[in-house]
C-alpha cells in the first residue's frame, strides 16, 4: 500500500535543478529527478568502494561484520521506512541514505583523523565535506562536466547531514562556491529523516557487531536502562528460549520503538510548527525530524556507553592507532614523491600548496581498506605494516 505524498514533501519537478543543464533528450528510462540521484549514486564507483570500507570494525577477520556499503543499506531501508509513513518522497531520502558516507576514508573515523592531522597546515579534513567533493568533482564519469551533476536537494540534504552548516571548511565552501546550497539553512524533511535513520541504524547494528567481536557482552549492555528496558519486554514473550537467540529480537525492537518515537515526534512537530510546505520546513528554524526529548536523553545515556565500552575499547584504539599510521605513512610517502600515487593522480598534482596535498588526501580518501594496506605494502613492505594489517 501506498501513500500519497505530503504537501511538505520535496517534489521532483519543483527541484532547483542541477549544476548543468541536461538536455531533456539524454534522459534515459521514465525516471524523476531524485530517482536519478538515486540511481547514478548506486551505479558510482565511490558507492562500490564502501564495501571494503571500515564502518567500526577495522580489518575485521569475520564476513558478518558491517561495512560503510552494508550500512549505508540498512540506513536505506530505516529511511525509506520513515519517509512513507511521513508522506515524504521516498526516493530522495533513499538516495540521501545511500550517499552520506562516500566521504569516508579507508579505516573509518581512524582514516578522518590521520587525514585531519596531514592537512592540518591546509584546511583540514572532514568526511562529510569530502562526500560533496567526491561527487561535485572527483568521480566524474560524464563527458561534459565533473562529479554526478544531481539535484540541489540531493546536494543540499547531504551537505547539512549533520543540520546547518554555520562555518564551512575549505572543500565545503569551495562546493558551495560551485553550486549555492544555502549552508546556513535548514534541509528537507527527507534529509532530516536520512540523518535520523543514520543514527538508529549504527546505534543498533553496533550492538549486534561488538557482541560478535566479543567486545561486548549482553550483561554489560543491560547497565543501559534504555536497552534492560528492551530486554525484558523481549524475556516476557520468549521466556523459555537462550539469551543468545534473543538478541537480534533485542535490536529489531529497538529499531522499532525508534523508528515509532521519530514518526510520532515529527508529526507533532511538523503539526505545532503549521508546516504546510517544503519552504516552511527549510524556515522552521529547528529540526522537525528526530527523537522525541525523553528518547534524546535516553539515546544519550546509550552513545556515552558505547563510546566507554566498544569505540574507546583497548582492541579498538590499538587499531585505531595502527590505521592512522598507514594513512599518514602514505600521504609522507606521497608527498615526498607524487609519482607513487595512480597514473592519472600523478599527472594532475602540481607543486603549489594547499592543492598538492588536498590533491593527496583526495587519493587517499577514496581508498579501500585492503588498497591502502596493499599501497601500503608496496611502499614500506610488510615490515612497515602494523601487526593485524598483513592481508
Amino acid at each position: 500500500m501506498t501513500c500519497s505524498h505530503a504537501s511538505y514533501a520535496s517534489r521532483p519537478e519543483q527541484s532547483r535543478g542541477r549544476q548543468h543543464n541536461e538536455p531533456g533528450g539524454e534522459t534515459r528510462g521514465p525516471r524523476d529527478a531524485f530517482q536519478r540521484d538515486r540511481d547514478r549514486i548506486i551505479h558510482s564507483i565511490s558507492f562500490r568502494r564502501l564495501r571494503h570500507k571500515t564502518q567500526v570494525f577495522i580489518a575485521p577477520d569475520g564476513d558478518h561484520y558491517r561495512v560503510r556499503l552494508t550500512h549505508s543499506l540498512e540506513v536505506a531501508q530505516i529511511g525509506r521506512t520513515i519517509a512513507r509513513a511521513l508522506g515524504l518522497n521516498e526516493d530522495l531520502t533513499e538516495a540521501l541514505c545511500l550517499a552520506h558516507d562516500i566521504g569516508h576514508p579507508p579505516f573509518g573515523h581512524a582514516g578522518e583523523e590521520g587525514l585531519e592531522t596531514a592537512l592540518r597546515d591546509h584546511g583540514g579534513f572532514d568526511h562529510n565535506a569530502q562526500t560533496l567533493r567526491t561527487l561535485m568533482l572527483l568521480e566524474s564519469p560524464y563527458p561534459r562536466w565533473d562529479g554526478l551533476n544531481l539535484s540541489w536537494e540531493m546536494l543540499e540534504g547531504l551537505a547539512k547531514h549533520n543540520g546547518p552548516v554555520e562555518h564551512p571548511g575549505w572543500a565545503m565552501r569551495e562546493v558551495d562556491a560551485l553550486f549555492p546550497l544555502d549552508l546556513g539553512g535548514w534541509s528537507s524533511l527527507e534529509a532530516q529523516v536520512a540523518a535520523i535513520a543514520d543514527d538508529i541504524a549504527y546505534d543498533n547494528h553496533d550492538i549486534d557487531d561488538g557482541i560478535r567481536a566479543g567486545l561486548l557482552t549482553l550483561e554489560q549492555l543491560l547497565e543501559v536502562p534504555f536497552v534492560r528496558a528492551s530486554w525484558k519486554r523481549v524475556e516476557a514473550r520468549f521466556p523459555d528460549l537462550p539469551h543468545e537467540r534473543l538478541v537480534p529480537e533485542l535490536i529489531r525492537d529497538q529499531i522499532g520503538l525508534m523508528v515509532n518515537d521519530v514518526i510520532e515526534n515529527t508529526r507533532t512537530n511538523v503539526r505545532e510548527a503549521g508546516i504546510g510546505t517544503v519552504e516552511d520546513v527549510r524556515s522552521a528554524g529547528h529540526m522537525l525530524s528526530g527523537f522525541s526529548p525523553a528518547l534524546v536523553e535516553a539515546e544519550r545515556q546509550w552513545k556515552r556507553f558505547m563510546y566507554a565500552t566498544l569505540y574507546h575499547h583497548p582492541r579498538q584504539l590499538a587499531a585505531s592507532e595502527a590505521a592512522q599510521k598507514i594513512v599518514n605513512d602514505l600521504f609522507a610517502a606521497y608527498h615526498a614523491d607524487p609519482s607513487l600515487m595512480a597514473d592519472g593522480w600523478t599527472r594532475r598534482c602540481g607543486d603549489e600548496e594547499p592543492q598538492k596535498s588536498r590533491h593527496i588526501a583526495d587519493f587517499i580518501a577514496g581508498m579501500t581498506d585492503r588498497y591502502a594496506v596493499s599501497r601500503h605494502r608496496e611502499i614500506y613492505g610488510t615490515s612497515g605494516l602494523p601487526e593485524g594489517f598483513i592481508l
